[in-house]
Formats: C-alpha cells, structure tokens, sequence
C-alpha cells in the first residue's frame, strides 16, 4: 500500500486543522450543498425536452470537469478545454518519488459533510480511508521549545506567549471556544437561517479585529495564529472561519486511496473524447446566440463557437482573458479584487519513517514558530524499512510567498534545516524533497479564493452571476472556499443552469 502525506486544498487543501476535539457543540444542523445537486450527483440532471447545447467549457479542474460530465450525461456537447497537459487543476498528485509513493501538492481531505465529493467518489468506485487530523503525539516546537501536544494542551504555561492573566492557563482552542459560542449556538439553533444573520455581523472582521474585539490580548493573538496556522492569514475574514468550523468541515476527514488525482482521472475518462489539451483561452466573445472562444495551440491560433460557455478557471488567471463585449463593472470589480491566498509546500523522500518509531507519530501535523511552520505527518504507517514521504512545510500567506520566492533548492535546503532542529534524525534519511508554489503557477496564481473583510457582502453576488451566455465555476464560485466540494457545487450549478436554459 502506498503512503500518503497528510497535506492539504484545500483545493490545495485546504483550510488549518483544529477544533475537531475541541469540545466545540455539535449543531443540529449541517452545512451541505442542496440535496437536488447530490440527487443529480447521483443520478444525473433532471430530463428534459430541448435542443442538444454545444458548451465550451474553459478549464478542466473540478469544476469544469463536473460541468461537461453531467452536460455530457443529458446529451449534451461540451468541449472542455484545457491549457495544461493534465486534468484537476488544484488537484495535483505528485509521483516524483520511488515506486508507489505519491504526495498532495493540492486537494487531499475530504470531509463526511462534503455529500458531492462523496457521491462521486462512490460513482466512480474510489476507496477512501481515515486521513487524520489531531494527533497528541506531534509535536510542538515553538521558541526553542520541543514538547508534545498532549503535553502543551495539558500544560499551556510550557510556552511562554505574554498572555493577560484571565488568559493564562487556557489552550488556544479553549480561548476561541468561549470567543465563538454565541456563533455556534445561534448555528445550533438554526441552522442556515443563521448564516446571513451571521453573514451582516461579521463580513466586516478580519480574524484579528474580531479577536482584538473579543478581549483577546497580543499575546493571545500571537498564540492563536501559531497554533491554528492562521497567523500569515490573520487580516483574511473570519465568517470564512466560521463557516469551515460551523459546518464542521474538520470532522471525520477521509482521504482517497491511491492519490487525490484518481477523482480528476475518473472524470477524464467518461470526457476524453471532448477534452482538449493545449488549448489555452485567450479570449472570449458572445452575442446573442454564442460564444466563440479564442485559443492559443501549440500549432498556433484558432476560434470555437458554441451555445453556451462556462468559465471554469480561477479569477486571478481570468484576469488575463480579453472579453468582448465587456463584463459588466460588478463582474469586472469581483475579477480584480478577489483574494486569492498563497500556498506552498515542500516534501522529503525519506528512507525510512523514522517519527514512527522515535516519536510514535502517525499522521496530524507538528506546529512551529519556524518558517516552516508546519510538518504533516501520513495517516497510515508503513513497513519500518520503506521510504516514506514527509510533509515537511506546508505555509500559507506570506509564509507562503516568501518560500515561492525562493528557488526549489533553495527551498528544500532551509526547510532541511527547520526540521532538522525538531527531528534530528532527518539527516540519516533524507534523500531529496519536491515543492509546489501555488502562487508561482501561471494556471492557479495561488492556491484558493480567501475573503477579505466585507468581500463576501460586496462580491459573492458578482462572482456566482453569469454574464450573458458564459456561466462561472469554480471553488471561488461557492462559499466552499478551498474545498473540492465548493469546486464540485459550482460546476453543477453551471451545468443545470444551462441544461434548463430556453
């Protein structure tokens, strides 16, 4: 069996880990997409009578992927074009490795909230299993300190963060519970009802002036952003926290079998025939009757028509597409000012998975004050004496962009030296590392939509409208930032609008 490193996607994996022992209140609701999107995930768009619609669909993450499949399913034709020679976008399996080893550059959790997710994995036949998120036995390493979590949660006063006195004492997480609990209560009670409610009181917080309105000290502040891996992306909206924890999208993580990349290849597979690679848009035009794109090929340029378009790619890449006529200023204004966050992660073949027996880890995540900031560890152990991979940084932020800075080998060389003042023993079985920077991608230009304060109240709107006859997909098009799930939504979502258009 191959091992898997526990990384993240958010589309790219996604979002910190936390909370999910918590002692947090279950709602009594859930957060889900709407059961007629699971219906069609699992037996298809309703049918109906009308003429057969020829799609162009820009893109072949997710989104776009999902949006031809079920276009493809009710008989339509869609062409799904792609400018990479690969399908999944933010979902990137990395294979660079011995044999039967692979790592998540991307996407890489799934969890049991996410329905749509799910239902595609059971359609197409993939096998998940537990991926793990708290673990007592990773480690803390945090101002020269080198403890366990069970013992830093035990003993919070190990490490010393100038708290105010009625803070000391106090775990991170108990802190942002007593923060929090009239947000998870009004969510208990009722439901998605609550979410606007929620939505008008808080667009206008970032993480850090809720926090400072809560009473929170610097020092709690400092605490909570090392601890919960949010402290590059402080300034980013906290109903984008709320959402995550409210929807409790950190409980009962799975992971799929063989490498994320497998649900992107099934969805290849029913596609092929109307996937086409190199193909990269340029340019967009409708009337009233069509939409022709614009395509750069290796073997030059060239214009398709169709029906309708989806625009499945992110807005920091949509950015470069000339559109004529003009989107709307709304559209425009959304196109330029959505946050995209940074990511990057860095990974090491090891010889053998020596945390296994020297520390007694499988799987969650070491927390540091070090640049790299994070190590993941995967869920499931391997035979002592074979290779593994190791999450060796996984940042976010400015975290993030100072490392794509830097280059590779650079990379891999200060990251050697972080995770060799926690694991010594790194040294006797390091054999090479691989990383990914999202923001240096010119097909991603960063890792995932992130709100900033007010964003949702003054883009979300204009993100999810169509333009005419180009209709908009992807995770930025869900308020399931990061996940494959929003990705999965929106596409759908685009697919059924054009299904049942006149």
């Amino acid at each position: 069996m191959s091992k898997t490193p526990s990384t993240s996607a958010e589309l790219g994996s996604a979002m910190p880990e936390e909370l999910a022992d918590a002692g947090v209140p279950r709602p009594t609701h859930e957060l889900r997409v709407p059961g007629d999107l699971v219906e069609a995930a699992e037996h298809g768009l309703e049918s109906r009578g009308g003429p057969r619609k020829r799609v162009l669909i820009i893109g072949a993450g997710m989104a776009g992927l999902v949006a031809g499949y079920e276009l493809m399913r009710q008989g339509h034709e869609p062409i799904v074009l792609e400018a990479q020679q690969r399908v999944g976008g933010r979902v990137l399996t990395l294979r660079d490795f011995a044999p039967g080893l692979y790592a998540e550059a991307g996407a890489m959790r799934i969890p049991r909230v996410h329905d749509l997710t799910l239902a595609y994995c059971e359609r197409f036949g993939l096998r998940l299993r537990p991926f793990v998120m708290g673990n007592p036995k990773t480690l803390a390493y945090i101002q020269g300190v080198r403890t366990t979590i069970g013992e830093l949660n035990g003993n919070p006063g190990i490490v010393d963060f100038g708290l105010a006195e009625h803070e000391r004492g106090r775990t991170y997480e108990d802190l942002w519970q007593s923060a929090t609990q009239e947000i998870h209560e009004l969510y208990a009670e009722e439901g998605e009802d609550a979410l606007d409610r929620i939505c008008a009181e808080y667009d206008r917080y970032s993480i850090r002036s809720f926090l400072r309105e809560r009473g929170f000290s610097e020092g709690a502040i400092e605490l909570y952003g090392v601890m919960s891996f949010r402290e590059a992306n402080l300034n980013a909206a906290i109903i984008e926290q709320f959402r995550e924890i409210i929807g409790r999208a950190f409980e009962d993580m799975q992971e799929i079998e063989g490498g994320s990349d497998r649900l992107p290849t099934a969805f290849y597979h029913e596609l092929r025939n109307h996937i086409r690679f190199g193909h990269e848009v340029t340019a967009v035009e409708q009337d009233d009757h069509s939409v022709t794109v614009h395509v750069k090929t290796g073997l030059g340029k060239t214009t398709i028509t169709g029906d309708y378009a989806v625009c499945a790619i992110p807005f920091s890449v949509l950015r470069d597409v000339e559109t004529r006529p003009a989107f709307s200023r709304r559209k425009q204004r959304a196109i330029r000012e959505l946050n995209y966050n940074a990511s990057t992660k860095i990974l090491f073949q090891v010889r053998q998975p020596f945390w296994e027996r020297t520390d007694g880890i499988v799987g969650g995540t070491t927390v540091t004050d070090l640049p790299i900031r994070r190590i993941c560890y995967p869920s499931h152990p391997g035979a002592e004496q074979e290779r593994s991979v190791l999450l060796a940084s996984y940042t976010w932020g400015q975290d993030a962009l100072r490392w794509g800075a830097m280059s590779p080998a650079k990379r891999i060389e200060q990251a050697l030296e972080d995770v060799s003042k926690i694991h010594p023993q790194i040294h006797d079985h390091f054999e090479f590392g691989v990383t990914h920077a999202w923001y240096d991608d010119p097909y991603a230009a960063g890792a995932f939509a992130l709100f900033e304060p007010h964003q949702q109240t003054n883009l979300h709107d204009a993100i999810i409208a169509p333009e005419g006859r180009v209709h908009f997909a992807g995770e930025h098009c869900s308020l399931w930032h990061a996940w494959i799930e929003g990705a999965l939504e929106s596409g759908l979502n685009a697919a059924k609008a054009i299904h049942e258009a006149d």
